[in-house]
């Protein structure tokens, strides 16, 4: 699974517009990573989306080995801009794999803005989340105007693209395709690799063709009223 998703690093930093799905896959990749055996923390970093946290999940995380840390663990309703103080344990102890979930746009993304001296001495990569579904990036064009704007907020390169397209409970391996297409044309003009296609495990092995690996994963967050 690991090696699916390309995320060898040891600082994974999950971000992309709101909607694209970023917190499963950065719940996904968290699990799968402490399935290896490594000591994993989860940062949920999100600031501006009180939906889809991934300290909703917090209970699975912990039984599974994954230690989370919020920005607002006093209260799990309040969404202030104040980052928990165990953040920097996972950039200081690097016997520690970090994935770090953060805010779904440029103004989320500011939270880091202030460790990034800190983040570019480590062994990280800033993955760039993608849905083609999402209006406000379903165009190529407009897909890298929102990732240069996160690069410029955090000072941080984004170094991968990950195409995790769906329609929630619509998605079809349509839908998946269409996003490929999309991340590739993406990466061939902002010259960023794609790392992987994300898509439940029913899809995977249909998309075994694809250039790129496919990460399966099972769907970990719910709507409010699910």
């Amino acid at each position: 699974m690991i090696a699916a998703a390309n995320c060898s690093h040891r600082i994974s930093i999950i971000t992309g517009h709101y909607g694209t799905g970023k917190t499963e896959f950065a719940v996904n990749l968290a699990l799968a990573l402490a399935e290896t055996g490594r000591q994993v923390m989860l940062a949920d970093l999100d600031i501006v989306n009180p939906y889809f946290r991934s300290r909703e999940r917090r209970q699975l995380l912990e039984e599974s080995g994954v230690r989370l840390i919020s920005s607002s663990q006093a209260c799990s309703d309040a969404d202030v801009p104040a980052l928990p103080a165990e953040l920097l344990t996972i950039l200081e102890n690097r016997e520690i794999q970090g994935v770090l979930d953060i805010g779904g746009d440029p103004v989320g993304a500011r939270v880091l803005a202030r460790f990034q001296p800190k983040i570019v001495r480590e062994d990280y990569q800033l993955i760039y989340v993608l849905n083609a579904n999402r209006p406000e990036v379903r165009s190529t064009e407009k897909a890298i105007a929102y990732l240069r704007g996160i690069e410029a907020t955090t000072g941080l390169a984004c170094t991968g693209i990950v195409n995790n397209t769906h329609l929630c409970g619509e998605t079809t391996e349509a839908e998946i395709r269409k996003g490929a297409a999309l991340a590739a044309a993406v990466s061939e003009e902002a010259g960023i690799p794609v790392l992987c296609h994300v898509a439940e495990e029913r899809f995977a092995a249909k998309l075994s063709d694809l250039p790129e690996t496919v990460f399966p994963i099972t769907i970990r967050m719910k709507k409010p009223w699910e």
